[in-house]
């Protein structure tokens, strides 16, 4: 330790780091109070104890996305703050009354487990640095932009800067310093309990005797070394130890799927829909953005860049970033381009540590683009025909029941009483494909003697595709007439075979006061067997592929339910989307399905939300062409879906990928097979 006549220069200093590195995070914040308004969570403790202490994204990631390595790194420098938080208490609470604690057998537990964690940290550091010189070494550095002369995120997710390398030299050097000061002090001054300080013990016997002074140059030297993380840690990815902890004590309640409305006062008041300027976005949604650290966990599941899109969810959080800066606007940051790429699917929402919603950045720009009469094409088509005829394919409301002929299927209007209402959706109700499981799923719910009935011709659009594409006031005027509907016949349980219907009744229609019980029709259809009203199908194990939808597993967490139709009691379900459970199956009970790659919450998705059912795709950039691939490679003959969007989708590219009979075919279609 210094002397006291050094005390004075040694806290200067340290709150003068600790004060440059405050000044840095006021520029930022400067930026983030620009956005609108939040309301803080009441219990905003929660979030920091789930996602910064917790570290539950990081704990559901893969370890080849370096998992391990943060954990090791996280654990171990928090280890290190609390020990000397603890020793400052320990050293300093006697000025103010406090006994010093820091002695007996709490002095020898804490020295050793801190001394043990200390090591994990290191070796997380030295890991971490390995890692990204090896990707460096395959991909190559980013190329730096001609004007700005920072990186370009490339088709490369994973970019380093030389500063990252300046970050772990910095985070390696406080740990070894601090073990070397350790091992001096051992080895010029060895006492009977230093065996409660394993590392430092053992580096003592490489360690040379040091003279005083060398002593203390050692230990200014360390000291030096923890002035320059804290001046330098705002320029750091590291600086999310400070932007992360606010992102998640702020963040939203809101659900994975769901999107916030934009009321008409708030039109009237700004004379603008949507998001043009990067500070028309949420003060939480723009602290988030200073949360990034570039990892590239959004880029690398994004099923629209892996197919050679423009789309780069790290680059829009980092141009968005740049127009807040910049002052320029969002969509030109973007580009328009990358902004209609995305299917809203939430994987990059999904897999990003730090919290950061890219859907919502998306879409609050696509509303924009909607209002000011940017977007053409065949989407526009779909709008058009959502507002003239409540269904997005454009068939008249006439045709809702054609589906129905031969199937004495009970309607609302006749006055019936019914437990459960059995929502068609527009491709239930339009598409052949889409229409088989329709009259499937209501032919089992007569088999199974449920009280259902449908609305026919009064059904009309959820409007989810409207609001995902960025139209949101169709969108609005969908959900009040269905609410109005709800409410005209009291119904209070829905069942649907669509996903985006689920999702949207769910998560979005209780903004409109429609307060309503809603369960997939694999969810619906699991009870009736667990309750023996219908017998399970039984496929052939191995011989069927089942391709989980993205509102379905990712977005809601609804995974079991579909594979426990085919007698398949794998287990996925989880209440935290986030985070990947390990795959748990009945003792002695096959998998019968063949599972691809990408899977229950980690699923690919077939490329048709976000309105992009709509869009005229180029071929060889369809995602649907490689999630087919994937279910092909489980060597399956079947392959199984449960939305009509997905099978929409999958059924060109699978004609398309293979010459073989491949027979599509809905959950509720096995089920009736197993049941005739």
């Amino acid at each position: 330790m210094p002397e006291p006549g050094w005390k004075l220069a040694f806290y200067g200093l340290t709150f003068l780091s600790l004060a440059v590195m405050a000044w840095q995070f006021v520029g930022p914040a400067r930026h983030w109070m620009k956005g609108k308004p939040i309301g803080w969570k009441p219990d905003y403790v929660a979030g920091v104890m789930r996602y910064i202490l917790g570290q539950r994204k990081v704990q559901g990631s893969r370890p080849k996305d370096g998992a391990p390595l943060h954990l090791m790194i996280f654990y171990g420098f928090l280890s290190l703050f609390v020990a000397t938080t603890l020793l400052a208490i320990a050293t300093y609470g006697p000025l103010i009354g406090l006994p010093n604690f820091h002695r007996g057998l709490y002095y020898l537990v804490y020295e050793t487990v801190f001394d043990v964690l200390g090591l994990f940290f290191v070796a997380g550091v030295v890991w971490a640095f390995v890692r990204r010189w090896r990707n460096d070494r395959l991909h190559g550095q980013p190329p730096l932009d001609a004007e700005t002369g920072k990186p370009v995120f490339s088709r490369n997710p994973l970019t380093s800067e030389a500063k990252d390398y300046v970050t772990l030299l910095i985070l390696f050097m406080l740990g070894v310093t601090g073990y070397v000061i350790e091992a001096a002090r051992i080895a010029n001054s060895p006492q009977e309990w230093d065996w409660a300080s394993p590392v430092g013990l053992a580096l003592s016997r490489l360690t040379p005797g040091l003279s005083d002074q060398a002593y203390v140059g050692l230990w200014w030297f360390h000291a030096a070394w923890a002035w320059a993380f804290f001046a330098f840690l705002p320029q750091m990815r590291l600086k999310h130890i400070v932007t992360a902890t606010l992102t998640a004590a702020g963040s939203p309640e809101q659900k994975m799927g769901e999107l916030l409305p934009i009321r008409m006062e708030e039109v009237e008041r700004t004379g603008q829909i949507g998001v043009a300027q990067a500070t028309d976005y949420s003060r939480w949604h723009l602290l988030s953005l200073d949360a990034c650290m570039s990892c590239g966990r959004c880029t690398e599941v994004c099923p629209a860049y892996n197919v050679g899109k423009v789309l780069n969810p790290k680059q829009v959080v980092a141009d968005v970033h740049r127009a807040l800066v910049t002052g320029d606007g969002v969509a030109a940051s973007v580009s328009e381009e990358a902004l209609w790429a995305c299917t809203t699917c939430n994987a990059c929402v999904e897999a990003c540590p730090v919290l950061i919603r890219h859907v919502d950045i998306i879409v609050d720009a696509r509303r924009n683009l909607v209002a000011e009469g940017k977007l053409s094409g065949t989407p526009t088509v779909m709008l058009r025909q959502v507002a003239a005829s409540g269904n997005a394919w454009g068939a008249p409301s006439s045709n809702r029941e054609d589906w129905m002929k031969g199937l004495d299927v009970p309607l609302c209007r006749d006055g019936v009483e019914f437990d459960v209402l059995l929502w068609v959706g527009c491709a239930g109700a339009t598409d052949p494909g889409a229409v088989r499981t329709t009259k499937a799923v209501a032919t089992l719910l007569k088999k199974a003697g449920v009280k259902f009935a449908c609305l026919g011709q009064e059904e009309a659009c959820t409007g989810d595709p409207a609001r995902r594409t960025g139209d949101e006031f169709l969108f609005q005027e969908q959900a009040g007439k269905n609410v109005h509907v709800f409410e005209k016949y009291g119904v209070t349980k829905v069942v649907t075979p669509c996903p985006h219907c689920f999702n949207t009744f769910k998560n979005e229609y209780h903004q409109f006061g429609g307060r309503l019980e809603v369960v997939h029709h694999t969810q619906f259809l699991n009870e009736l067997v667990q309750q023996g009203r219908l017998e399970p199908a039984t496929p052939e194990p191995g011989k069927v592929a089942y391709h989980d939808p993205c509102y379905l597993a990712r977005v809601n967490g609804v995974s079991d339910a579909p594979r426990a139709l085919v007698g398949d009691r794998t287990h996925f379900d989880t209440d935290e989307p986030a985070v990947v459970h390990a795959l748990t199956r009945e003792p002695d009970d096959p998998r019968r399905l063949a599972e691809p790659v990408q899977h229950a919450q980690k699923t690919l998705c077939c490329g048709a939300g976000g309105g992009r059912m709509w869009f005229d795709e180029e071929p060889g950039k369809r995602p649907s062409e490689r999630r087919v691939r994937q279910l092909l490679d489980t060597g399956a003959k079947q392959i199984a879906v449960a939305c009509p969007f997905c099978r929409i989708m999958l059924d060109a590219s699978v004609k398309q990928a293979t010459d073989e009979d491949v027979r599509l075919v809905d959950l509720a279609e096995m089920l009736l097979d197993s049941n005739r």
